[in-house]
């Protein structure tokens, strides 16, 4: 069985010490090698096939080389979340470029936020992307005053907490505006989330806008709430289909609870968008494949996950960062009644 090579090796061939190998191979700071003795040492290990041990790297560098993806859902929702795969696949390859890894730690709705300070204090992880922060959370805050590398994906009103997220009341707004151009008057909403969630509140804020700009004040049987997944989308519109007279459009905030609602509406006999058109929100690939298609808001996931791991690893740098709104677009498919599909019309 060959031999294992060690850092001896490297230093014995390269013609330097083993702290001269250390400093070179996990490229710490302040370390004032020459250019020709790196080279010597980086050839050495190339030749040798030598890596570096990760424990050894991290005691060098002081760092983890670690993000924490922290991820707020049901517990039903946090690996069926269709919208999670596009973020993930953004936030991974900002990190990985830099040499980072990825911790993703879903946060389950009966779980503490003190896990979130665990974390943090145990120095598992470099920085931390907090996606779907609650207006109750008081750990996150003090996490931020504490000077701890944090960015949100959702923002939290009220702190300077930097974020990246789309403009919920906007794209909220805009689909229910469609539904109004359509003739419609008797429009329903089923949010995507309890209210505690900040993006529930700014898409009902969004609905409301809408609503009161063309003179209606939608009464609260018009309002359900949804829970990120198709269950609670079931239930929320079956409490709808009891509003007397019916609803004629429903806006549901979330595309996954947009499924649950849809399937209620064929339990109840009902055509869409016949007798109740449909809107959703986030444009997940499966929504160009119900039946009949959905027309929704797009919401870039992959951007935003690039977009997250860029300001994580600015903070972690010490870096000054600014907050990033990135814009949605609607597209309009068959379930509103308009007869396009596929159209975008560019939020600002």
């Amino acid at each position: 069985m060959d031999k294992v090579p060690t850092s001896y090796d490297v230093a014995r061939l390269a013609g330097v010490s083993r702290t001269t190998v250390s400093l070179v191979l996990n490229n710490a700071p302040a370390a004032h090698i020459s250019p020709e003795t790196r080279r010597r040492v980086l050839e050495a290990a190339r030749q040798l096939g030598y890596f570096p041990h990760a424990a050894a790297r991290r005691l060098v560098q002081g760092r983890t080389m670690t993000v924490a993806l922290i991820w707020h859902r049901g517990p039903d929702a946090n690996y069926r979340d269709a919208f999670l795969p596009g973020l993930l696949q953004g936030l991974a390859s900002v990190l990985h470029q830099q040499g980072y890894y990825l911790l993703f730690r879903p946060m389950e709705v009966h779980e503490s936020e003190q896990v979130v300070l665990e974390l943090a204090q145990g120095r598992h992880a470099d920085g931390f992307v907090i996606s779907g922060p609650r207006a109750d959370d008081p750990v996150l805050l003090d996490l931020h005053e504490r000077g701890f590398p944090l960015v949100l994906h959702g923002q939290l009103p009220g702190t300077d907490i930097p974020f990246v997220d789309v403009d919920n009341v906007a794209g909220a707004r805009q689909a229910v505006e469609h539904l109004l151009r359509l003739g419609h008057t008797r429009i329903g909403i089923i949010t995507n989330a309890p209210l505690s969630y900040v993006s529930a509140r700014q898409r009902l804020e969004g609905y409301r806008l809408a609503m009161r700009a063309a003179g209606i004040e939608p009464p609260s049987e018009w309002i359900q709430y949804g829970n990120f997944d198709e269950a609670s989308g079931r239930r929320a519109m079956q409490a709808l289909l009891q509003v007397r007279p019916r609803l004629s459009a429903v806006f549901v905030a979330s595309d996954m609870v947009a499924v649950g609602a849809r399937y209620a509406l064929w339990e109840a006999g009902l055509r869409v968008p016949e007798d109740i058109a449909l809107v959703g929100f986030d444009d997940l690939p499966l929504a160009a494949y119900t039946v009949p298609p959905l027309t929704t808001v797009h919401v870039p996931a992959q951007a935003l996950g690039r977009a997250v791991g860029e300001l994580v690893l600015q903070r972690i740098q010490g870096e000054s960062v600014s907050s990033r709104r990135l814009p949605t677009t609607l597209v309009v498919r068959a379930s509103c009644g308009a007869r396009k599909f596929s159209s975008r019309a560019n939020l600002t």
